[in-house]
This record gives C-alpha cells, sequence and structure tokens, in this order.
C-alpha cells in the first residue's frame, strides 16, 4: 500500500493541477496553440493506430496460419523493429531522404534534376513522417498480441469454417478476426499509448504534439501551473483512450466452447503467394531495424576513434547506472507487491496494485512534470524550515538527483516488471506456501527460499524489460536529468537536434544493441508457448 501511494503522487499532482486557476500563461497556450496540439496528437493517433493495425495483424495471419520460405525466420524477426526507439528511426530516415541525403542526391543525377522545382518528394520532416516512423517501430505491439491470438483459437473454428465453404481470406475475416479481436484492441491501445508519449520524433519533426508543447511551457514559458494543466489534459487523452477501448468490447465475449486448442493445418503458399506474403513480412522488418541499423553500423564504424571515445563511454556508464538501479528497484519493489497481493488477495490491495501500474500508460513528460513539482515544493519547505530554525540553506535535496529520476522510472515502468513478476507467481500452487509453514517458515523465509527461486527467469525477464525500456526513455531523462548528466538517449537526442547524426551514430546503435534483448526474450516465450500448444 506505502509502495502504491508513493507511486501514485505524481499522478495526483498532475490531476490536482485542473482545480488551479488558469495562468496568464495558459490563457495563451489556449488561444494560439493549443487546438494545434489536439489536433496534431489526434491525426498522429489516427494514422498510427491504422499503420500499426495493418501492418500488425497481416504479419501476425501470415506467420501463424501460413507456410513459406523464411516463415520460421519472419516469427522472431518481426519483433526487431520493437529494438529500435522511433527517434532513432527518425533521425536515420531523415539523414537519408531529406535533399541532401543519397536518396534524392541519386535521383537528381539519375534524370538531371537541378533544383527542389523540377520534382516532388514527400517530406519526411511532417506528421506523415512521423506516422511511418511511428507505425514502424509501434506495429510489434499488435503483432506479439494478435499473433498470441491467433495460436490460442481453436483449431475447431478454423475447421468448421473451411467445411462450410470459406477460403482463408473469407476465414480470416468472418472468423479469426474477430476472435482475436481483445487482442487487436490492447495492442492498438499500446501503440497509441506510446505515440502518446513520443517526444523526440515529433519534436525533430516538427509535430506539435502535447509532448512538444509541455516541454515548451515548462522550460521555454517556465511556467510549472500551465504545464501541469497541459499535463492533466494529455492525462485526460490516455484515460480516455483506455475507457473507449474498455467499451468497445464491453458486453462481448470471446471464449471458446471446446478445449481443442491445437493449430489448424496451416495454407501451403507457393509461387507468386509466397513471394508476395515474404515481401509483406519482410518490408515492416528491412524499413524498420535492417535499413537504420546497417546506416548506424556505417556512421559508427567509419570514425571509430571518434565515435567511441572517451565521452561515449562515460555517457554509456550513465545509462547503465540508471538502468540497473532503477531495474534492481522495481524488480525488488515488483515482488514485494505481487507478494502481498497473493498473502492479501483483498479489492483494497488489488485496488493499489492496479494503481501503481498506471504509469506505464502515461507519457514521461507528463510523469516528469508530475516528479519535479512535489519535489521542489518538498526542497523549498525543507530549506525554508532550515534557514529558519538553524539560518542554513539545504538547497535541492530531491530535484535534479539521480533519486528522483529512479523514482520517475519506477512510476513509468513499474507496471513491465510487475505484470511479470505477478504472472511467474501466479503460476506457484497454494500448496507449496501451505508446506513451508507447515515446516515453519513465515511468509518472508518462504519467498526468500521457495518462491524466488522458482520464479528467477520472471525476476530476470521483469530485470530485462526495465533496463531496456529506462535505457531508451528520452522525455523523462531529458527533463528529470541532473545537471551534467547525460544519457546515452540524450545524447543522440542533442546531436541529433544539431544535424550531427554521424557523431550520434554510436550511442544510438549502444541503445539498439541493448533493445535487442527484449526482443530475444519474447521470441523465446513465444516459442515456449508454441511447443507447449
Amino acid at each position: 500500500m506505502v509502495i502504491a501511494g508513493l507511486i501514485t503522487i505524481p499522478i495526483l499532482v498532475i490531476l490536482s493541477s485542473v482545480f488551479l486557476g488558469p495562468s496568464d500563461a495558459w490563457s495563451h497556450l489556449a488561444s494560439t496553440v493549443l487546438p494545434r496540439y489536439i489536433t496534431s496528437s489526434l491525426w498522429l493517433m489516427l494514422g498510427v493506430g491504422v499503420g500499426a493495425l495493418l501492418i500488425g495483424v497481416s504479419t501476425a495471419w501470415l506467420v501463424t496460419m501460413c507456410r513459406f520460405p523464411g516463415v520460421r525466420c519472419f516469427e522472431w524477426s518481426l519483433l526487431l523493429p520493437l529494438a529500435v526507439p522511433a527517434y532513432l528511426l527518425g533521425y536515420v530516415y531523415t539523414e537519408l531522404l531529406e535533399f541532401y541525403g543519397p536518396v534524392q542526391t541519386s535521383l537528381r543525377s539519375i534524370f538531371g534534376w537541378t533544383q527542389v522545382s523540377d520534382y516532388w518528394f514527400p517530406p519526411i520532416r511532417s506528421i506523415g513522417g512521423a506516422i511511418a516512423m511511428l507505425s514502424l517501430v509501434l506495429y510489434p505491439y499488435v503483432y506479439l498480441l494478435v499473433r498470441v491470438g491467433f495460436l490460442e483459437q481453436s483449431v475447431c473454428m478454423s475447421e468448421a469454417s473451411r467445411s462450410l465453404g470459406c477460403g482463408p481470406w473469407r476465414s480470416f475475416f468472418k472468423v479469426a478476426l474477430p476472435l482475436a479481436r481483445p487482442a487487436i484492441a490492447t495492442g492498438v491501445a499500446l501503440a497509441l499509448m506510446e505515440t502518446l508519449n513520443d517526444f523526440g520524433t515529433v519534436q525533430y519533426f516538427a509535430v506539435d504534439t502535447f509532448t512538444v508543447g509541455i516541454y515548451r511551457t515548462w522550460f521555454g514559458m517556465g511556467d510549472r501551473t500551465a504545464a501541469s494543466q497541459l499535463s492533466a489534459l494529455l492525462l485526460g487523452f490516455v484515460l480516455l483512450l483506455l475507457l473507449l477501448e474498455r467499451w468497445s468490447r464491453w458486453q462481448a465475449q470471446y471464449y471458446q466452447a471446446t478445449s481443442r486448442y491445437q493449430q489448424a493445418s496451416p495454407y501451403c503458399l507457393t509461387g507468386w503467394r509466397a513471394g508476395l506474403a515474404g515481401l509483406v513480412c519482410f518490408l515492416p522488418i528491412g524499413l524498420g531495424f535492417l535499413v537504420p541499423a546497417g546506416v548506424l553500423l556505417r556512421m559508427a564504424f567509419s570514425n571509430v576513434t571518434r565515435n567511441f571515445s572517451q565521452q561515449f563511454w562515460q555517457l554509456a556508464s550513465h545509462s547503465f547506472i540508471l538502468s540497473s538501479v532503477t531495474a534492481i528497484v522495481g524488480v525488488v519493489l515488483a515482488l514485494i507487491m505481487a507478494y502481498g497481493l497473493r498473502l492479501r488477495p483483498s479489492p483494497i490491495m488489488s485496488l493499489a496494485t492496479r494503481v501503481a501500474s498506471m504509469g506505464y500508460a502515461i507519457p514521461g513528460t507528463v510523469i516528469a512534470v508530475g516528479v519535479l513539482v512535489p519535489a521542489g515544493r518538498f526542497d523549498n519547505a525543507v530549506d525554508a524550515w532550515m534557514r529558519s530554525t538553524v539560518g542554513i540553506s539545504t538547497g535541492l535535496l530531491l530535484s535534479g538527483s539521480i533519486a528522483i529520476l529512479v523514482f520517475a522510472y519506477l512510476v513509468r515502468f513499474l507496471a513491465v516488471s510487475l505484470g511479470t513478476v505477478e504472472s511467474s507467481l501466479g503460476r506457484i500452487k497454494p500448496s507449496l506456501d501451505d508446506a513451508a509453514r507447515s515446516l515453519g517458515h513465515n511468509s518472508t523465509s518462504t519467498l526468500l527460499r521457495i518462491h524466488a527461486p522458482l520464479i528467477g527467469g520472471g525476476l530476470l525477464t521483469a530485470a530485462i524489460l526495465l533496463f531496456v525500456d529506462v535505457m531508451k526513455e528520452l522525455p523523462a531523462t531529458l527533463i528529470v536529468r541532473p545537471f551534467n548528466f547525460d544519457t546515452l538517449a540524450v545524447e543522440v537526442y542533442r546531436l541529433a537536434s544539431d544535424e550531427r547524426l554521424a557523431e550520434a551514430a554510436a550511442p544510438a546503435l549502444a541503445i539498439v544493441a541493448v533493445g535487442i534483448l527484449p526482443v530475444m526474450v519474447l521470441s523465446w516465450q513465444i516459442t515456449r508457448f508454441r511447443q507447449s500448444q
């Protein structure tokens, strides 16, 4: 309960800003840029939702229900774009597709064009470009959940549709797609929440969304109240998104009245159909992972001495320290909460656990504001008391410290470790607890000597996911980080903003390399799930 209360403080701070009176800055924002923030965010969500839906569902169906050359490789490699943050993808494709990039330079040399007015090329730095970048890196959320949904569908459903004369396409639209609707809705909702959280891509592409507006209001205008109110409005968007996802399947039931969950006979594709299926699966992998990874590799190793300098290793150590500390603390807190819920499965404990998991649905900029406001008030209160009591100024104790940054990470990502640990504990039979108690062990001893060794794999998975999420996080790090304590993500953002992508290649490549770890874990879990069916 105490952990849940602490994690909830930033959320309550943001919500309480609604009851504050509007400042002059808020009136100015509402009359000028706020409509653009709302419109841009809605268009971005719509475009990314459609893009992630089309790519994720189509590839999940192909690798699950069809057989063609390379399908086993595509099963796991379709998750690879998840390792590339969207802002890295945006930096790479801007370098490739801008006027000075190799693509347009080659077109001009081939066709004899000399200036921009001679031809038309879609602008990469636009809302369309941001939608494309975010769709390429967020479709794995839909692909992962929908593929598991297709794997869990009963063989009887597919066989019944085939016996009634349904071909592959009709069976897909009439049977498989409706049954996978919960997985589709959850995957799209996750993609949309990550879209609202994005800062690096939309800021670099000059798309004014809420995250960009919060950052500008906080640092550009110096108005914490207006920034908090913008954050509250964005939080309302997120909550509305979650409610719409629940309402869309309010009275629908998706169970299957059979215990036969063997996968149906796959459709064997040959000829041009097999080639088309392979192309559909390869394009998101190539565009979302292979191209950016290849460009970053070429840039990083073009000048090894400069790119992997002492500054790079210092930034890597900062990222490693933050990620490691957050992963360790996050797993410990998640284990305490999950085990507390196992011992006392009361409605209050369940509510506290769910509330503590809300942070993952909240953008990093919102959490950063919610963390810094109470930290600043605490620092000022302590400083004022010390001045009046002993005549000593304590300065800033929490604000601008590693501790408050780790706390912001925990608020944002605790749900990742909590869900993993809770799932692992749920597979341990209650009879083991009873046996340990009969041998004289209390609850703490049972956790340390029985449960912890049994769920070691789950704890390691939770730590890896937390580690990678912190390594990639940009908006919260950019706002909350201590002075002169940059990370790899912040360095990439800074260099790319200055059009120095070649120098940003080494830290960007390090982030991508670390991001492959959860992809490997997810691929292993899917393979194990498939073998158990």
